[in-house]
């Protein structure tokens, strides 16, 4: 008699001393198409994070902002990333209730519009309201990709899917500056989001042509809710088929001519605007602020885009209260404000933004009141049972890979341009090799989880990056002109990263209820992002105390090899916190799993 067992998350080894492991079965038809669009996407998204570095100073002045006024620049780097992390836990649930290829190509819309707009914008509110829109699309675009590859892989053959999926985001990183060098080095900043909309525009069309294997049955007796078609349908009873037909037929005009407007208002082509006869709604309602957006057009515009909204409510609107909009909004509120606090912080002289004073309380508020909402809600926004078992661990160890990445990324160039007198550009060239390494540990522990738990390619994936972020931490003034010893140490931190990336996502949705796959997928991103800004800023405060206690024992304050001794000092204190996170990320790692995600064994016990 032959009997097969499904191990747990913590199941022991089998009484049955013949047993062996039998695959899972491939992936669904189509499965392979739609990632490699879908992950394309997410590259390009991750790119776009990084692809200002070069070009802030040309796209501040595009928008009337001296190079004296760098502060003001801040939130084109601010709001994209706002929008990234704020509405993802709203996005992965939203993935659950609807088909995810629907979530993707909202997501990619949302995405096109935002570059189109930041391409356009002739003032700063624009180009910020812009880089928001990029960021929204963009992020929605991971937790949808992940639990897509939940959806059309089995257990136990998601592990390579899992780890293309974060190498092409990590490679984005990489990408990013480099394709923006390519552009400006031929054409302006704004070409860059027209080649994002290109781009963006061609993964749409993918999306749409590619339908995959529909999901298994399984999943969809599972769901929470309305069956997917039905939920992305969803009208005011009572509406009948014409009408139905109507209102349909009423939001596309009504799409259309906002599209038209907004394009008429934002471009302002000089024939229409200098026109003694056609120029009057061009003109500014201020005179004196030159907006495009504040003026007669730019009212039409925004008046058909709210009745385009109201058309549309019976549409959007249950679906996002059955998602729980009430708590995606106090989640929203904490994580913006979080994000606000420090990512507008001087990372070299400050912990807390100018706004942190106000802002924290604010969040906290918000998470007392999400907690609440959690409680007491019908249908939170996070399903009970849906973060369980080894989806507790994949979380600590994302927020934890976070700030130690972010420790890596920003301190290093930084340590290039105290030492190295180098401008940033070279500075963060240093970086290449770590940058380049992550995905490669990716694809190879995605590779591995086919052989192997989670466990066993995380943890030691990680230990791997802590011993080598505690060596960054001994660096010393003259330690960057050894291209061998930080080649390796660089290397060596980033391929323990990457090869953390797909275990903590494979043990996450392996332990996550099917019909929770896109809000567990988010939740991941999201601690891997507070970790980054929260760790940034903890660290940031540990290396600006030992400055200044440094500073403090100095003969002559005024000495400048003294400083920079200093200065190399907090640098040191950043890092060896990095590795510490590293190194506790690696002990929680342990609690991912041992055996292959999904291994089913089977063996002889007598007939």
């Amino acid at each position: 008699m032959t009997r097969t067992r499904e191990e747990g998350p913590g199941a022991g080894p089998s009484a049955d001393a013949t047993a062996t492991v039998r695959p899972a079965t491939g992936p669904a038809r189509g499965a392979r198409a739609l990632l490699a669009v879908a992950a394309l996407a997410v590259a390009l998204a991750a790119a776009d994070t990084y692809v200002v570095v070069l070009a802030l100073t040309d796209m501040m002045a595009g928008v009337g902002v001296g190079i004296e006024s760098l502060q003001r620049g801040t939130p084109i780097i601010s709001g994209f990333l706002l929008g990234y992390i704020a509405v993802l836990p709203l996005i992965g649930r939203l993935s659950d209730l609807v088909d995810r290829r629907r979530i993707l190509i909202w997501c990619l819309v949302v995405f096109v519009v935002g570059s189109a707009v930041t391409a356009a914008a002739v003032e700063l509110p624009v180009m910020v309201g812009g880089r928001f829109l990029q960021g929204l699309g963009g992020g929605g675009l991971v937790p949808a990709t992940l639990a897509l590859v939940a959806d059309l892989w089995p257990r136990g053959r998601r592990g390579m899917p899992l780890g293309v999926v974060g190498a092409v985001q990590e490679l984005g990183s990489v990408l990013g500056p480099l394709l923006g060098a390519l552009v400006l080095a031929v054409a302006g900043w704004r070409e860059i989001f027209w080649l994002n909309v290109v781009l963006g525009l061609l993964a749409l069309l993918g999306v749409l042509l590619l339908r995959p294997a529909a999901p298994t049955p399984d999943r969809a007796s599972r769901m929470v809710g309305p069956a997917p078609d039905r939920a992305s349908r969803m009208v005011v009873p009572g509406v009948t088929g014409r009408r139905r037909w109507w209102v349909t037929g009423a939001a596309y005009l009504l799409a259309v001519l906002a599209a038209a407007l907004w394009t008429l208002a934002l471009w302002a082509p000089q024939a229409l605007t200098t026109s003694v006869e056609l120029g009057l709604p061009f003109v500014p309602f201020d005179p004196d602020s030159g907006s495009r957006v504040a003026t007669p057009v730019g009212l039409a515009a925004a008046t058909v885009t709210l009745l385009l909204a109201l058309v549309t409510l019976p549409r959007w609107l249950p679906l996002l209260l059955r998602a729980d909009l009430l708590g995606a909004t106090f989640v929203a509120v904490a994580l913006g404000s979080l994000v606000l606090t420090f990512s507008t912080a001087d990372p070299e002289t400050e912990v807390l933004g100018p706004w942190g004073v106000w802002l924290l309380p604010l969040g906290s508020a918000a998470v007392v009141a999400f907690l609440l909402r959690q409680r007491l809600a019908a249908a939170p926004l996070v399903p009970p049972g849906v973060v369980r078992r080894r989806v507790w661990p994949a979380l600590v160890v994302s927020l934890l890979v976070g700030a130690a990445i972010v420790a890596v990324v920003v301190d290093v160039p930084l340590l290039s341009r105290l030492t190295q007198g180098t401008d940033e550009t070279d500075a963060a060239l240093v970086l290449v090799r770590f940058l380049v390494a992550v995905p490669v540990g990716a694809l190879l522990g995605g590779w591995l989880l086919r052989r192997v738990g989670p466990a066993v390619v995380a943890a030691p994936g990680l230990a791997l990056a802590a011993v080598s972020i505690l060596a960054m931490a001994r660096w010393e003034r003259a330690s960057l002109d050894d291209l061998v010893g930080t080649t390796l140490a660089l290397a060596g931190a980033g391929l323990g990263v990457g090869l953390a990336i797909a275990p903590v996502n494979d043990a996450a949705l392996a332990d996550a209820r099917e019909d929770g796959h896109g809000t567990v997928s988010s939740l991941v991103v999201v601690a891997r992002m507070v970790g980054m800004v929260v760790g940034l800023a903890l660290l940031t405060a540990l290396g600006l105390r030992r400055f200044h206690l440094e500073v403090g024992t100095l003969a002559d304050p005024t000495d400048t090899d003294a400083l920079l001794d200093a200065a190399v000092v907090q640098v040191q204190t950043v890092l060896t916190g990095a590795g510490y996170a590293a190194a506790l990320a690696a002990v929680v790692a342990l609690a991912l799993g041992w055996r292959p995600v999904g291994a089913v064994r089977t063996g002889a016990s007598g007939s």
